[in-house]
């Protein structure tokens, strides 16, 4: 298994992102995953799934500690208390005795970073999970929540795809020790339309998916593409049996523009 290690966590390079799956189609879809070969899974609390992941865990007859189970909790639940009580529903959820990693989903800015993270500290020492991180930080807030946190941060997971450059966010998070999880890794489906990416794809026998894929990994950038087809699930995976080269890679890299972010960072999730 190709993993990233990062303060103290091995963090599977490949992994099944699970936004928007829901109910026979989700558990279908993770346990297949799963007996695919794939060993990182990634839910969240506002993705209303977890009790479907963790079913699909449970049918795959995949042990337990060889699967890195992600989840994140939602901003409207990082007050004081709150906080708390929302990780451990994660578990009910999950049915696990404690996550492998878990996440702020987005930054709240109604509540400061000086309350949350140690509240995300506090889920790590209590035993809720074994690794900690963030999602959605930019550079400063990076800063401010490393100083903050008395235990490791593993990971910022991000938007990061050939069409949008990410290079500060990733540099910053890899000063800090952090490992970048990337979400939206194929741009949601429009890799498959570009030109450059088709043409490489040709050259080595794989999709413009694969290769936006490749891309990616080969820069020790983890992957969670979502997908709800069943045959996608070993096209993803097959990623790790071919070498971009110098050239490709910095081809691919000039696809980067400024109009090619998918989620709206400024404006954000409405919080409640």
């Amino acid at each position: 298994m190709h993993v990233i290690e990062a303060n103290g966590a091995r963090i599977p390079l490949l992994g099944l992102g699970t936004w928007e799956l829901s109910g026979r189609v989700c558990t279908r879809v993770v346990e297949q995953a799963l007996r695919l070969g794939y060993r990182h899974i990634d839910t969240a609390q506002i993705y209303e799934n977890e009790r479907e992941v963790g079913e699909a865990l449970r049918a795959s007859g995949v042990k337990r500690d060889q699967v890195f189970i992600t989840t994140k909790i939602w901003p409207s639940h990082f007050a004081p208390g709150e906080f708390e009580r929302s990780a451990r529903e994660r578990l009910v959820r999950l049915r696990l005795h404690t996550l492998d990693l878990l996440l702020l989903h987005w930054p709240n800015p109604q509540i400061p970073l000086s309350e949350t993270i140690p509240a995300l500290c506090r889920a790590k020492r209590d035993g809720i999970a074994r690794h900690i991180g963030v999602s959605n930080f930019t550079v400063p807030m990076l800063v401010e929540a490393t100083v903050l946190a008395s235990e490791p941060l593993v990971c910022n997971q991000i938007e990061v795809h050939p069409f949008l450059d990410q290079t500060k966010i990733i540099e910053a998070t890899r000063q800090h020790g952090m490992a970048v999880v990337a979400y939206s890794p194929i741009a949601r489906g429009n890799a498959k339309n570009d030109p450059v990416l088709t043409r490489i794809g040709r050259t080595h026998g794989k999709s413009a998916a694969q290769v936006c894929l490749r891309y990616l990994v080969q820069q020790d950038v983890a992957v969670i593409p979502r997908t709800s087809k069943l045959q996608r699930l070993a096209e993803n995976a097959a990623i790790f049996d071919f070498v971009l080269t110098p050239e490709e890679m910095m081809e691919i890299a000039g696809l980067a523009r400024p109009d090619g972010r998918i989620v709206d960072m400024v404006g954000g999730p409405k919080w409640d």
